[in-house]
């Protein structure tokens, strides 16, 4: 059997949800975006879990999108606006149940936290980091908008400034650097981030779940009840950067240096 794109693990009212395709560093296609909601429903639905961790395999946490599904049906015009819009619903979908499940979710990064995998990882509570992380909102490189929520989320962490230079320039950054930001929650070592992780989601299985339920559902009230609106406009506007010249430029350019990639060498 080949292994599984997400791989689920429930133990002392923990559960561990880990993205699994190391060879494209865990990017989000279509496959693994199912398994996720699949497993996002079992450890909210499961009265046992009180916590759940999201993490990467192969010490990464994840890409982003996966470019080489968004090109299988090839660069015309109407099939990447079809295939690029179609994606875009599929990871809003996890953002939103990232939000809308009322228990505590902890982000464990490591390696690469690009694109949207590091906007579903602002959509978490907790984010704890290694300091081997690399962030970067990379989609100014191949002419798109940041998805996932990302605009909207960095905007309510972090403000208006300092959103826009991230997303406009798209800078690498390192773990101390969204540190300083307050996008993680911590920054450690590589050697203790599953300590680290796993004294927090042991911490916070051991509150009134209902509490915690209580606080997240208001804090979505009120920080983040415009989630759902930016989500759609994401959709809208990569929709009209599909069809641009600076987009197909730069997919073609990254797929050529990523091609080995997508191509499981």
């Amino acid at each position: 059997m080949s292994p599984s794109l997400v791989e689920y693990q429930s133990e002392n009212h923990i559960a561990t949800i880990t993205m699994n395709d190391p060879k494209t560093l865990n990017a989000f296609s279509t496959p693994l975006k199912n398994a996720m909601i699949d497993a996002l429903d079992q450890a909210d639905k499961d009265a046992d879990v009180r916590v759940i961790v999201l993490q990467g395999s192969n010490n990464n946490f994840s890409s982003g999108g996966h470019i080489g599904e968004m090109l299988e049906n090839g660069m015309e015009s109407e099939a990447l606006v079809a295939k690029l819009d179609f994606m875009l619903r599929e990871v809003a979908e996890v953002s939103l149940k990232l939000r809308n499940i009322h228990k505590p979710i902890i982000a464990k990064l490591e390696g690469a936290v690009a694109g949207a995998g590091m906007n579903l990882a602002l959509t978490c509570d907790f984010r704890i980091a290694a300091d081997n992380a690399k962030f970067v909102q990379a989609f100014v490189n191949i002419g798109l908008i940041p998805d996932a929520g990302g605009i909207y989320l960095l905007n309510q962490l972090i403000g208006a400034a300092k959103t826009t230079e991230l997303v406009m320039l798209g800078d690498k950054l390192k773990a101390d650097d969204v540190a300083r930001l307050d996008l993680v929650n911590s920054v450690v070592s590589a050697d203790e981030l599953d300590a680290s992780v796993q004294a927090l989601a042991t911490r916070l299985s051991q509150l009134p779940g209902k509490a915690l339920a209580s606080m997240k559902h208001m804090i979505n009230v009120h920080a983040f009840s415009g989630l759902n609106e930016a989500l759609d406009m994401e959709v809208e506007q990569q929709n009209t950067m599909a069809v641009t010249d600076d987009f197909k430029e730069g997919i073609t350019a990254f797929m050529e240096k990523r091609k080995p990639v997508y191509q499981g060498k």
